[in-house]
Parts: structure tokens; C-alpha cells; sequence
């Protein structure tokens, strides 16, 4: 396989933190910290990656916060629940976060900007596997 798996358990709704373990990915991908991009891509409807900022807590909370307001369970337009109240509002949430991004590796570590880190963003109420496929191509 040219690709690593990450499978991350989610436990509700919310943004998890996953920067440093894309970085453990990475460290095995490229074991000789060599320079090139890494690719990450989700492979579900219901939930995105983004990439935003992760000092701060609160920030956090906002855009959580802010996707409930954009894709509230009370449109009266919803129609698709076969898997509860938060099925169809899940799949809007992940029209606005991206689903594959990707970032220079300089000597074996992600360029990132000071104040950011990978999130992946769940939607769905109930506990869930989620699966991140990660490629690495060296320069």
C-alpha cells in the first residue's frame, strides 16, 4: 500500500485535534525527514478535516458553534433522517469543510503556522470510526 490509515474513534459531535498524530504518520512515512507533501483525505460524508486555529480553546467552540448555526436540525426543509435528526444537517457541515488538504514537509515536520492545527471535524451524534487516508510524495 503507497498510503497510511489512520482510524480515529470519535465519541459526538465535535472538532478533534489530530495534528499530532498526522505528524506520527508522517514520522513513519518518512522516516529520513525528507522534504515533500503530505495528502489527507477523508473518506466519509458525514464529517470533514480542517485546519484552523488550536491554541486557544474557544476559538475552537466558535466554529463549532458556528456550523450548528449555518446547519441547525430545524430547517423546515429536511427531509433526509433515516439515521436520526442530525443526518441530513451532518452532511451540509461537511459541504463547508474540506475533505482532503495538503501541506509541505519540511525535513520530516508539516509547515504549519504557529497558532494552527488539523482538526477532524465529526457531525454525528453517536460514537464513530472515522478513516483518514495520508500519503506522503517526497520532492
Amino acid at each position: 500500500m503507497s498510503y497510511s490509515k489512520i482510524n480515529f474513534s470519535t465519541n459526538g459531535e465535535k472538532f478533534y485535534n489530530i495534528t499530532q498524530l498526522v505528524q506520527e504518520v508522517l514520522q513513519r512515512l518518512a522516516p529520513n525527514k525528507e522534504n515533500g507533501i503530505i495528502h489527507l483525505f477523508i473518506t466519509h460524508t458525514s464529517c470533514g478535516i480542517t485546519v484552523n486555529e488550536s491554541y486557544d480553546p474557544s476559538a475552537k467552540e466558535d466554529l463549532e458553534h458556528f456550523l450548528d448555526a449555518v446547519a441547525p436540525r430545524t430547517l423546515p426543509f429536511i427531509k433526509h433522517v433515516d439515521e436520526g435528526a442530525d443526518d441530513s444537517p451532518s452532511h451540509m457541515k461537511t459541504m463547508l469543510v474540506n475533505q482532503n488538504m495538503a501541506f509541505i514537509v519540511e525535513n520530516g515536520e508539516m509547515v504549519l503556522g504557529t497558532w494552527q492545527g488539523i482538526y477532524l471535524c465529526e457531525f454525528r451524534d453517536s460514537p464513530k470510526t472515522r478513516t483518514i487516508l495520508v500519503k506522503f510524495q517526497k520532492d
